[in-house]
């Protein structure tokens, strides 16, 4: 009884925020709406590379196609979310959506003819043009939480576990209709795109307002309110800066008054428009540690595909990604049902390594069912290893440049994709798939022993108060 009792409190301490969370009115609709439009994520990158290899007989050709897609998603997303802040979700997601079905009917039109690679160059940038579901949908429900903060936490918990739910379905279906036709992996995904379109942008009870509409109920233009709110956020981070000053001073046992004139030159300074650059060994380590983890594990990606078609077993290299997302789904719910008191430096470099040293020995795997394996034992590491990476920004940039840290981290993890993938496509081409994992390896080997050179700053920065910490 006491075991039945154990488990009944578990599930509801992992799943029972959850479950109140999809039971807001609405909230369940979006939510899955989006995840069901995010399809292009996991469909798009692995249909283009079988068919690319299908059709030309060509990894390098695969892997710079896949690189550009990236590189073109990296400069166009943030762009996009810009644009859905200034002028409403429903306005710029519809003739998003018009350009990527373009997009996907030129392109497996144009693979299918064969036509020279130079226009499939010029065709895929525009696979970028998927509107931000995830980041919409985050909003949505940072809107709907209002100040509980608890559940801002709890709902954004619940995105990344649909985001990897997208992943462990997308990725077995890509595959497997990807070859019996390129086609028809493309038109599903484009059922997908408009199935979750509609749950998403018919419902705009929970959309939170643009900045057209606050204008309009301000009774001024887009630009004037952008300027007066651009004044209240200046005064913002003016105000943030002193406190993190003052917090980082304290922590340094400064007297009162040195705290507090630590505190208006902070705010004085942010004022002036002057920032001070957070480029420190701690952030370039990071950085440089996600571009590698973009790297390697792209490079693992069309290493697997180009493994499992020596093999004569392309159709179940999807669910050997499955695996690995399904593995991180778990170590997701896992890790954020736990209470950590392990040093978040242990636990950042423990899971980094476990990932980097498994996908690392896929160069001596003699069948794709042994990398399936790994994949399921070093997943639950992903999520966490993320989760751990984020939680590091906390501490190397204050308040006031967080954004633009995670933006960093993020641009860099994609930059490291696109070169990874172009990197291993070059080599498979000139021998096989263990051409490709002798990239991975290397790349998985030099990412670990970037991140062990920031060792000694990371160590100290996380022994140190958070500089988003703002005091009461």
């Amino acid at each position: 009884m006491s075991l039945l009792q154990g488990v009944k409190d578990v599930n509801h301490r992992i799943f029972g925020g959850y479950a109140e969370l999809l039971r807001i009115p609405h909230a369940a609709r979006f939510t899955v709406g989006s995840v069901i439009a995010c399809m292009p994520f996991p469909m798009v990158g692995m249909t283009m590379t079988i068919m690319t290899q299908q059709y030309y007989g060509n990894y390098s050709l695969a892997g710079a196609l896949t690189a550009v897609q990236a590189i073109a998603g990296a400069v166009v997303g943030p762009l996009l979310g810009t644009l859905v802040d200034r002028f409403g979700q429903r306005q710029v997601s519809i003739p998003t959506i018009v350009i990527w079905m373009l997009a996907a009917v030129s392109f497996v039109t144009c693979v299918r003819a064969q036509v020279t690679p130079w226009i499939l160059f010029c065709i895929v940038p525009f696979f970028a043009a998927v509107p931000p579901w995830g980041a919409m949908s985050r909003a949505r429900w940072t809107y709907l939480m209002g100040n509980d903060r608890a559940g801002v936490n709890r709902a954004l918990s619940l995105s990344g576990v649909f985001d990897e739910a997208m992943w462990v379905v997308g990725n077995p279906l890509a595959s497997t209709l990807a070859v019996i036709s390129g086609f028809l992996a493309m038109s599903f995904t484009g059922i997908c795109v408009l199935i979750g379109a509609l749950m998403f942008l018919t419902e705009m009870t929970t959309c939170p307002p643009s900045q057209s509409d606050l204008a309009r109920e301000a009774g001024v233009s887009r630009k004037e309110f952008r300027e007066r709110e651009a004044e209240k956020a200046k005064e913002l981070r003016a105000q943030t800066a002193a406190e993190d000053a003052r917090v980082h001073a304290k922590s340094q046992g400064l007297p009162d008054a040195e705290v507090e004139a630590a505190g208006k030159a902070a705010y004085e300074r942010s004022m002036s428009g002057i920032k001070d650059s957070i480029w420190g060994p701690g952030l370039i380590a990071v950085c440089a540690t996600w571009f590698g983890l973009g790297a390697f594990q792209s490079a693992a990606g069309i290493s697997i595909i180009a493994f499992a078609t020596e093999a004569n077993m392309k159709q179940y290299t999807g669910f050997v990604f499955a695996c690995f997302s399904i593995s991180s789904l778990t170590g997701a719910l896992l890790y954020g049902a736990k209470n950590w008191t392990i040093p978040l430096w242990k636990r950042f470099y423990v899971c980094l390594a476990v990932l980097n040293i498994g996908i690392g020995s896929f160069l001596f795997a003699r069948h794709l069912w042994v990398i399936m394996v790994i994949y399921l034992i070093i997943g639950v590491c992903q999520s966490p290893t993320w989760i751990n990476g984020n939680q590091l920004m906390l501490h190397l940039v204050p308040q006031t440049r967080f954004t633009e840290g995670m933006a960093w981290m993020g641009a860099m993890n994609s930059i490291g994709a696109s070169a990874g993938s172009a990197v291993a496509g070059v080599f498979i081409d000139r021998a096989g798939s263990h051409g490709g994992f002798a990239v991975v390896t290397a790349l998985a080997f030099v990412s670990l022993a970037i991140a062990l050179l920031g060792f000694k700053q990371i160590k100290t920065s996380t022994e140190t108060p958070v500089l988003t910490e703002i005091s009461a």
